[in-house]
């Protein structure tokens, strides 16, 4: 084999053995939202907060601030205590 082909199979294998590692650290991740189930918490909500820890607070701030701007759009925050007091200040 040429070195290039070499190459080629070192970084391919490489990258089957990370492949594997990942594998194993998702469902070592698994586990963990399991023992977390069984101990009461909501793997989702938990999903989500670990999603939202990745990122700096200036993305948070401007994706929480399109998610009200759509729910608005669509109606959902009418029966929150904020969209009460918009829809009564609009009528004033």
């Amino acid at each position: 084999m040429t070195n290039t082909n070499n190459q080629l199979q070192s970084i391919v294998e490489r990258i089957e053995k990370l492949e594997a590692e990942k594998a194993d650290i998702a469902d070592l991740i698994k586990d963990v939202y399991v023992e977390a189930k069984a101990n009461g918490f909501d793997a989702k909500i938990l999903r989500k907060v670990v999603s939202l820890r990745k990122k700096d607070a200036s993305e948070r701030q401007t994706e929480e601030a399109l998610l009200a701007t759509y729910m608005s759009a669509l109606g959902m925050l009418a029966d929150t205590p904020l969209g009460r007091a918009a829809i009564s200040r609009e009528f004033e």
